[in-house]
């Protein structure tokens, strides 16, 4: 049968308890990583984004074909606006994420030092 030996902390000489004592350190704000985050929150928000209205300018196309095909006073005009808007705002997004992405990546890099 094995025993276990228990050690308590005022058993032990004091250069030893010293060391076990834990002290809870603050951590430092590092502009690097809060940096780092905020580019690949950015891209990830931004790619979400063109998704989505990437979604919203076929429905608006579909209704824009099913609009020209039928009566107009059935359905609400307007689609081609709203196409073209979510076109734009997709443009937009998919830029935000090309350079967030460009930032990120040359931010990333490290240089030799010489």
């Amino acid at each position: 049968m094995k025993t276990h030996k228990v050690t308590h902390q005022s058993s032990l000489p004091s250069n030893t308890r010293n060391k076990l004592v834990l002290r809870r350190t603050r951590k430092r704000f590092n502009p690097k990583v809060f940096i780092d985050r905020t580019i690949e929150r950015t891209a990830i928000a931004s790619l979400l984004l063109t998704g989505f209205l990437g979604v919203g300018a076929m429905g608006c196309w579909g209704l824009e074909i099913i609009e020209t095909n039928t009566n107009s006073n059935i359905i609400i005009s307007g689609w081609e606006y709203q196409k073209n808007r979510s076109l734009r705002a997709m443009f937009v997004s998919f830029s935000a994420f090309l350079g967030s992405s460009l930032v990120g990546a040359s931010l990333s890099i490290q240089r030799d030092k010489f």
